[in-house]
């Protein structure tokens, strides 16, 4: 298999100082005042959503001509853009001054306030990275002017990162086809296998003198297996706590979630590599909640504890990204070296068709089953957004039961 050159736009190590400096920021001349600074900037990139820092407060001399960052004693990632190749070749195709092929930083003072975060900022300026005679490597590293007697320190730095890609041929509840993609070549390389497996949504009428209908509900007993292509299992994903309505409710609660044990063979046998566990949100937004634990080598149920790797929410309307991202570590001095990016996976809204594209990392995958655990998983996220479906609700054909047709009067 043969990674796509996918890379990353890195922008950290910002600081900010100006003259004169107000009384309560007049400590040592090479102190960072991140906590206290009411300093933040907004980063765009063409095409991208934009992403906000806090810029820390530094009192070093102003005067001073160095561009080193060694003084500030601050490492820190303040933004990542994961980008592809050919969208790097759209921005490049722009004309010379267009402001599709720059980096933008736009720098703010005041507060962020509730909703954008920018009614009750003042703009103090902005500063433009050219990306047009891009290579990887630092672009730009050191002090730029911002305004009058205003500057920011700022390294921007590319790295490649080259990732696999995978796309199911269907939604993954119809066993679909799974393809590697590179470009414009499609390889098939795994095959899905839904099964359902258990009585996963059971109505029962049961008459109660004085007492409406009762009604027992629950989604369990689904489970996806990923087969190379000589047929083998390559890893599996398996519900093992069914996904039930909180009482008094037609939803799956945050205190009650239903999970899914991902799991590897090894030694004529499954290990378990993950757990995933998944709930309808509630609040101002309609989510799905979700967490990711990774296992440890001793796991030997679904029950033990894990290494939580990804904890956030999707749009139940909109879907969105199902993300894992590791801690960068810095080394040698530079901010953001390592590997942040694991994996990610595309999750269409409730109702909607879906055909998941998974994006792994290569360095996380060393052979055949690494990379399969991961679709496997994607799967499952896809396949929660179902689980956590209102149970007032009816499920599509694949995921019912021959006796969820039917209502049984007792």
């Amino acid at each position: 298999m043969d990674p796509c050159p996918f890379m990353q736009i890195l922008v950290g190590n910002l600081a900010l100082k100006s003259s004169p400096v107000s009384p309560k920021h007049t400590q040592s001349s090479s102190t960072i005042h991140p906590s206290s600074s009411p300093y933040f900037c907004k980063i765009k990139l063409p095409s991208f959503p934009h992403q906000i820092s806090p810029i820390p407060l530094s009192t070093p001399d102003f005067n001073s001509n160095s561009n080193s960052n060694s003084q500030l004693q601050i490492q820190s990632l303040a933004a990542c853009f994961n980008i592809t190749k050919s969208h790097l070749s759209k921005l490049f195709k722009s004309s010379l001054f267009s402001k599709s092929s720059k980096l933008k930083l736009e720098i703010f003072t005041g507060s962020r306030g509730q909703t954008c975060g920018f009614k009750s900022a003042k703009l103090l300026g902005t500063v433009e990275v050219d990306l047009k005679k891009l290579e990887f490597g630092v672009l730009k590293n050191g002090w730029v002017s911002v305004g009058d007697k205003t500057e920011l320190h700022l390294t921007v730095r590319i790295e490649p990162d080259p990732r696999f890609v995978f796309e199911f041929d269907g939604e993954p509840e119809c066993s679909p086809q799974i393809f590697q993609i590179d470009g414009s070549i499609r390889q098939p390389v795994f095959t899905c296998k839904f099964r359902n497996c258990g009585s996963n949504s059971v109505f029962g009428s049961f008459k109660v003198k004085n007492e409406r209908d009762q009604y027992v509900k629950e989604r369990k007993g689904w489970s996806v297996t990923i087969h190379d292509l000589s047929g083998s299992p390559v890893a599996a994903a398996s519900m093992v706590t069914p996904f039930v309505p909180s009482p008094g409710s037609d939803r799956v609660s945050r205190s009650n979630p239903g999970a899914w044990l991902i799991r590897r063979p090894g030694n004529s046998t499954w290990k378990p590599w993950g757990r995933l566990e998944a709930w309808r949100e509630r609040g101002i937004v309609d989510g799905i909640g979700y967490r990711f634990e990774l296992l440890t080598e001793d796991s030997t149920s679904a029950s033990c504890g894990g290494i939580t790797v990804a904890n956030s929410v999707l749009s139940a309307k909109n879907g969105g990204k199902f993300e894992i991202d590791a801690p960068r570590v810095d080394t040698n001095g530079e901010f953001g070296s390592g590997y942040g990016f694991v994996m990610s996976a595309s999750v269409e809204g409730m109702g909607k068709c879906s055909k998941p594209v998974v994006e792994v990392g290569l360095q996380h995958v060393t052979c055949t089953e690494d990379a399969a655990a991961f679709v496997a998983l994607a799967a499952a996220m896809d396949l929660s957004m179902d689980a956590c479906m209102l149970f007032s609700r009816k499920l599509r054909r694949e995921l019912r039961q021959p006796s969820q047709d039917f209502v049984v009067s007792l």
